[in-house]
């Protein structure tokens, strides 16, 4: 929407808010009808008229002289009453004559005013309806150009060393401190110190420690060490997933696709970055995987409701999912020690891991977890035409459910059998 579209869009809603207090205003403003007497007023031309008759009937001899004066002060004792009820609501007319003023500048603050502060709290100011491709546009965008972990937590206020420690853990801490400073290479120094400055709330430091120890295992890090270190920065960052925090998420998964840490820390990115649908997408897959007692499930459950109305879901909790099973596909552990295995065992191996699943999937069914895992395992092992079976199988077997076509499809791409 260009400036001068947006100032037409404003004129005109001002306009049209303001024709409708008009016409609301002179609709207060009309006059009585002809008609519409007030009461009084008419109950005094009645006694006026009672009172000529008492005359008249005094003249033609129908009533004595004591009879008319009895009801002669009984009508002027009434005409009295009924004047004074005219001027009262003489009076109470002239007080209203402001209200319809005053109700139509109510009327005007309220239509204008309201609408305007409401349209500025829930609607988005200068721009146009946007298309879904604009909108996930802008959330790239967005994402692309979202401040830097340093941004982040300069923007937090300064570390404050808890009032609480024990002065001896305290001095404890600060010698860990120091001979970390003389050994940066002290592998089990930095992971003492990572340990130590995450229980005193030190996030920021913790995050350095942590990143020196990545550093100092190299390709023996595991998906825990990597997040490890995302759990830190995101925590120092005050709960905002910083691009560098996206980066070691992305580490950790590629070790671990189904690490539930990463996976909903990646969700919170997604919806702190403009795409709440496909955040709450793994959220809500999450939750149903479980199991309940997983770290991850309490902060989903306290946020996936808003997370999804802003996803435009009508969406309601699902039973929390018993976690993986014992006899589900092969882990990442298993993976790696089928790597260090002769070809023969390792296929030996493979085959039995297949065949098990296999046969329990067709003979009790089973989660789509099961199948994703699977086709990740094969993937990872190079069996990518048993990778490919599997995901095209399970392709038919959940093709009703999107959530579970988004699972499998993400488990095919890492596979390298599905585009």
């Amino acid at each position: 929407m260009t400036d001068g579209d947006y100032t037409t869009f404003w004129l005109i809603a001002v306009a049209l808010a303001t024709i409708v207090t008009l016409l609301l205003a002179l609709a207060l403003r009309a006059p009585r009808r002809a008609d519409a007497e007030p009461a009084a007023a008419y109950d005094l031309r009645v006694y006026r008229d009672q009172l000529k008759e008492v005359d008249k009937d005094l003249a033609r001899g129908v009533v004595d002289a004591a009879d008319a004066d009895r009801v002669r002060a009984e009508i002027s004792r009434r005409i009295l009453a009924a004047d004074a009820a005219v001027q009262a609501d003489a009076v109470e007319a002239d007080a209203r004559k402001g209200a319809p003023t005053m109700v139509g500048v109510l009327l005007f603050v309220l239509l204008v005013g309201g609408s305007m502060g409401m349209y500025w709290t829930i609607g988005a100011p200068g721009y146009g309806d946007l298309a879904l491709t604009d909108r996930i546009a802008l959330a790239e965008e967005a994402r692309e150009n979202r401040p830097g972990q340093r941004e982040a937590e300069d923007s937090l206020p300064a570390y404050v060393a808890p009032e609480n420690i024990s002065p001896d853990y305290a001095a404890l801490v600060e010698r860990l401190r120091e001979a970390v400073s003389v050994r940066p290479d002290d592998l089990q120094g930095n992971i003492l110190l990572a340990q130590n400055e995450a229980n005193l709330g030190n996030y920021r430091a913790a995050a350095q420690a942590q990143g020196k120890i990545l550093e100092l295992k190299g390709e023996t890090a595991t998906s825990e060490d990597f997040v490890n270190y995302a759990d830190m920065l995101v925590i120092a960052a005050g709960g905002y997933v910083s691009p560098e925090a996206e980066a070691v998420l992305g580490q950790a998964l590629s070790r671990d696709p189904a690490n539930g840490t990463a996976r909903y820390y990646m969700g919170l990115m997604l919806a702190q970055t403009g795409r709440p649908d496909t955040g709450f997408r793994i959220w809500d897959q999450l939750l149903r995987e479980g199991p309940a007692d997983a770290p991850w499930i309490e902060p989903i459950l306290a946020q996936i409701e808003a997370l999804a109305f802003r996803a435009g879901v009508n969406y309601q909790l699902p039973d929390i999912g018993p976690g993986p099973g014992p006899q589900g596909g092969p882990s990442a552990a298993d993976i790696e020690a089928a790597q260090e295995m002769s070809p023969t065992d390792r296929l030996e191996m493979i085959q039995s891991m297949v065949q098990g699943l296999s046969d329990r999937l067709a003979n009790e069914g089973g989660p789509v977890e099961d199948w994703a895992q699977l086709i990740t395992a094969l993937g990872v092992l190079g069996e990518t035409g048993g990778a490919r079976a599997v995901y095209e199988n399970a392709i038919q077997v959940f093709a009703d459910d999107t959530r579970a076509l988004d699972l499998l499809l993400r488990a095919g791409q890492r596979a390298q059998v599905a585009e």
